[in-house]
């Protein structure tokens, strides 16, 4: 699948807590459905072709939005470890402001 990044995009962070700032190192993505999915915790995660995502996460979740400017390649970078396709999953070089986007109800498993 491919997954292009766009400079003037959002960056998502999903999580199963509450928080104002996030760590650097953390995951965030531009594919929102994803970050979504990751905020359950689930410990297995895969998506098809088409980007139907299925995890067996079970845990309220949270949304953010990365609430300052990013640049890929400064501020955040390709995880260098993912098993993911190519601009799915990328790492955060410094510490950064996020802002709670929504709540997600527990029991989000999607297998």
């Amino acid at each position: 699948m491919k997954i292009e990044i766009r400079p003037d995009g959002i960056w998502y962070h999903g999580s199963d807590r509450v928080f104002a700032e996030l760590r650097a190192g953390s995951t965030v993505t531009q594919w929102r459905a994803l970050a979504e999915a990751f905020s359950h915790r689930p410990s297995a995660l895969w998506y098809d072709d088409d980007g139907v995502i299925r995890h067996n996460g079970t845990a309220k979740g949270y949304l953010y939005i990365i609430d300052e400017p990013v640049e890929a390649g400064r501020d955040v970078y390709p995880h260098p470890r993912t098993t993911m396709d190519q601009n799915a999953e990328f790492l955060t070089a410094r510490p950064l402001r996020v802002r709670l986007l929504c709540e997600l109800g527990a029991g989000g498993a999607l297998l």
